[in-house]
């Protein structure tokens, strides 16, 4: 006996019911869902309280020009060598080596008078050493 094949129904998915359900929980969210403008919060904010130490203000800052010119806290020296940066940065420190010390370069610096100026620093034996970048100066 043969049984002749039926062609499987078309599936179908009827979208209305859900149209009609969606629409439904937005007119409830909207009627039940009230707004209300805040102007503004409060907050706390932390505040410093104490007076500035000394040894705050008490910062070496090497200044190297775009030629590899070295300037110790404003001071221009007289040359590039690393006798004269090490003895300027000698008389102007003392016996501290704590200070806190900033390398300023900019781009046009050459790499070799900033890695100078950076082992100065570590056969002083400085500790808190720090570089930083700066526009190029317009000529």
């Amino acid at each position: 006996m043969k049984f002749p094949r039926q062609k499987p129904e078309e599936v179908s998915v009827n979208l209305t019911p859900l149209i009609d359900v969606v629409f439904l929980l937005l007119i409830f969210f909207m009627i039940s869902t009230t707004f209300t403008k805040e102007t503004h919060l409060e907050i706390d904010l932390p505040e410093a309280t104490g007076e500035k130490s000394v040894d705050q203000d008490l910062v070496l800052e090497i200044l190297i020009a775009a030629d590899g010119q070295y300037s110790v806290n404003g001071a221009v020296l007289v040359n590039t060598q690393a006798d004269t940066l090490s003895r300027a940065l000698r008389e102007l420190a003392g016996d501290n080596r704590e200070l806190p010390l900033i390398i300023t370069a900019d781009a046009q610096t050459p790499h070799q008078a900033v890695v100078t100026a950076m082992d100065v620093a570590g056969k002083l034996g400085f500790s808190k050493l720090s570089i930083t970048t700066q526009e190029p100066s317009a000529e």
